[in-house]
């Protein structure tokens, strides 16, 4: 069945949802290359190059009470992730921003705690657009009122991100009792009813059924600026509520950015180093992910870890990785030597 679905798919055609259910249910190595194959032939009809995004983590002094039960990016949930209190100043963001525009990455995240109204993310978008050419997502989660999103627009924002991570509302409510996903969704609409680009994605690994991430991606469709979907697979933090929970294996991270290619063939996907593992990135690329994000420049001058993980990666281990596969990195200005790891003019 799975063949008869996968030679459909190369066809041109896209499958039905039973026929979609069976895909997320691939179990043997053998099917999932073929589907991972479909896929990346999907993205390279629509070029090959792959975008980088870089990253500033405005603050963790998170406001949501009970914290998200998987967290490790608020103040005082993890010991491995961000543990101490910070709130960057203007002058550091707009020094890591310089950084980032000077490497050659195109492209920068702003994400921060929730508890500001959108305040922190409208002052990060200003700093960026007024200091460098670099496009910009913002991800303060549901953290927005109409009037700091009305703010994002006139601002420039290219991308709002407000990840929905389930569409399970028994698991949504299980993991994150100091948020609803009403919220989030009511944040989507606010960000798309403004012409902002949404950018909305899935947390998998927490409990959720195939099901789940099916009706969740056919959910994301009725927003109409959907331009971006994240994919990130769980990883445990210690010290928090769900440390033991296993982390999400590495197949089903690469079956369901598959998948999404597939339904989503234009859309731009996104894996971020910390929750793939930088040493597996070479995966989703060819299952047809096309936006790497968390991708980290020499003498970044802030201390940094990564969300999902505190892994990251680096953008010399990045650049080899894409060009490895004959891909072609997104970089402007500037080129990355990854042979030394210094920039120079391009």
């Amino acid at each position: 069945m799975i063949k008869k679905i996968i030679k459909k798919i190369r066809g041109g055609e896209r499958p039905d949802t039973h026929e979609i259910l069976a895909l997320f249910h691939i179990t043997r190595d053998e099917d999932l290359a073929s589907l991972s194959r479909a896929a990346f032939l999907i993205k390279k009809e629509h070029g090959k190059t792959i975008k980088l995004t870089s990253t500033v983590h405005l603050t963790n002094q998170c406001q949501v009470t009970p914290k998200c039960h998987y967290c490790g990016f608020a103040a005082g949930t993890s010991p491995s992730g961000y543990f101490h209190p910070f709130f960057k100043t203007d002058d550091e963001i707009r020094e890591a921003v310089m950084n980032i525009g000077r490497s050659g990455i195109p492209r920068v995240s702003c994400s921060g705690a929730h508890g500001y109204g959108g305040r922190q993310a409208v002052n990060a978008a200003r700093i960026v657009k007024e200091n460098s050419s670099l496009e910009l997502l913002i991800n303060v989660g549901s953290d927005l009122t109409k009037e700091s999103v009305a703010s994002l627009a006139r601002y420039g924002t290219d991308t709002v991100c407000c990840n929905l991570e389930t569409v399970n509302r028994s698991i949504f409510h299980a993991i994150k009792p100091g948020e609803t996903l009403d919220r989030r969704i009511n944040a989507c609409r606010m960000i798309s009813d403004n012409g902002i680009e949404l950018s909305s994605g899935l947390l998998i690994g927490i409990g959720e059924s195939c099901e789940d991430r099916v009706r969740h991606l056919d959910y994301l469709s009725a927003f109409d600026t959907l331009g971006e979907i994240p994919i990130m697979g769980f990883n445990p933090y210690a010290g928090t509520p769900m440390e033991n929970h296993p982390p999400c294996s590495l197949k089903e991270q690469i079956k369901t950015i598959a998948i999404t290619r597939i339904l989503y063939p234009e859309i731009r996907i996104t894996v971020p180093t910390p929750t793939i593992g930088p040493e597996n990135l070479k995966y989703p690329l060819l299952a047809g992910a096309d936006n790497v994000a968390t991708v980290i420049p020499d003498q970044y001058p802030l201390p940094i870890k990564g969300v999902g993980s505190p892994a990251f990666g680096t953008l010399a281990g990045v650049l080899k990785v894409i060009r490895d596969l004959g891909l072609d990195p997104q970089i402007t200005r500037q080129e990355i030597r990854h042979d030394a790891g210094l920039p120079t003019l391009s």
